[in-house]
């Protein structure tokens, strides 16, 4: 595969300009929807029982809640690649958040159990914006900046993480979930405008293949690379982990906390894990630049199997707080890590097409990984942390594989 010659920084460039905007604006949108579904995945399970459900079923619906809901848009996916790739990526990065102003409004409205799940589920049909945004990020960006552009946009969303539940636990605590969600249908209103007028995309797709044929196509694509096809297993895996955990831990605080401001308790536990990312992930970034994606995969995936045991271990709130913080900003940072290591493991011709499905890892760790939660949660909310410890462990295992895979 060639690679384009490596450019030097130039900050009055037209083209570097038009990349740097870029990065700002998809930063942006990223941050704001990384607060949206901050906000679901910490307070949905507070919320559950002003809806109707009894408290010793909350840690149940929470699991297959979640997994339904992510379940759903998977099968979607490569359709919005191959309506990308025929038409334009920028209509279906706006759907994108056109579906999730929507998901949150009706949300807002809810007054029932049943209409809030169709609110939460319809948040699956936004997948496929993020592949698409990381595509044109990489066709613009300078070679050398790959994997610092990819850990800015993919960390930025960790400001979300950080500044997201420490805001969004008071407004809980004094005006409830539903005050969430109108905020957050005035700021996804927003990004819908930002992405419709903010930018023009270059690209214009040219494939006029029939759009199922289009789709099966960019399955083919992955089916047919003995890398890829291994290395989504392997992602699959290594994020599940993490994403059991994060579908479990404002009930994990929840047992270990007893006082009035439970929603302001959760955001500054969360918070403190997004700050770690903060910090982490353009520092892992730079170091994946200077001595390898892969290797530096590898290291911070071996470190968070062996930090997800901590929370576990842990009997106090401040100690908990902790080590979530610490295991939640390596694994967060090896996630931004996994955009570069799978770019540069396809052609430019199919890149498109194969990053489409960049967040497919998280969408299915977000299938396997709460449906899991959903078992092994009847006895305990802590058996969430070595379990998370056992799939990450399983996720490297198969990335080993897969880096030896021409």
């Amino acid at each position: 595969m060639a690679e384009t010659q490596p450019q030097e920084f130039d900050p009055k460039a037209p083209r570097q300009l038009s990349w740097v905007w870029l990065l700002v604006l998809f930063s942006a949108a990223g941050l704001i929807e990384t607060i949206f579904f901050g906000q679901l995945n910490a307070f949905i399970p507070l919320y559950l029982p002003h809806l109707g459900i009894s408290p010793t079923a909350v840690a149940a619906w929470t699991g297959a809640l979640v997994a339904t809901s992510s379940a759903i848009g998977i099968p979607f996916l490569p359709l919005w690649g191959a309506l990308a790739d025929r038409y334009a990526r920028q209509p279906v990065i706006v759907r994108s958040y056109l579906v999730e102003f929507s998901a949150a409004l009706i949300m807002l409205l809810a007054r029932g159990f049943w209409v809030f799940v169709i609110g939460r589920t319809l948040t699956s049909l936004s997948l496929g914006n993020s592949g698409l945004m990381l595509t044109t990020l990489s066709e613009r960006a300078p070679h050398n900046r790959q994997g610092l552009v990819f850990s800015i946009m993919n960390g930025a969303p960790s400001i979300g993480a950080f500044l997201g539940p420490l805001i969004s636990g008071p407004i809980l605590d004094r005006w409830g979930f539903p005050a969430l969600m109108g905020i957050d249908c005035f700021l996804l209103l927003l990004v819908v405008l930002a992405m419709n007028f903010g930018y023009h995309d270059t690209f214009i797709g040219t494939d006029r293949g029939p759009l199922l044929g289009m789709a099966i196509g960019s399955v083919r694509i992955i089916a047919g690379s003995r890398r890829l096809r291994t290395l989504f297993p392997a992602l699959f895996l290594l994020f599940s982990g993490w994403l059991i955990a994060i579908t479990y831990v404002s009930l994990a605080i929840t047992s270990l906390y007893h006082g009035r401001s439970l929603g302001t308790a959760v955001g500054l536990i969360l918070g403190a894990g997004g700050l770690t990312t903060l910090v982490l992930s353009p520092i892992i970034g730079l170091l994946a630049d200077r001595f390898g994606h892969w290797r530096v995969l590898f290291i911070g995936a071996g470190i968070a199997t062996g930090l997800w045991i901590l929370p576990a271990l842990t009997t106090g709130l401040i100690g908990f707080g902790i080590a979530w913080a610490l295991v939640n900003g390596i694994i967060s940072a090896v996630f931004a890590i996994s955009f570069s290591v799978l770019s540069s493991s396809t052609s430019p011709e199919v890149r498109g097409r194969v990053m489409s499905f960049a967040y497919l890892p998280m969408n299915m760790g977000f299938v396997i990984g709460p449906a899991i939660g959903s078992l092994v949660t009847r006895t305990t909310v802590f058996a969430v942390f070595p379990t998370a410890a056992i799939l990450t462990l399983l996720g490297l295992g198969v990335l080993w594989y897969s880096a030896r895979q021409d």
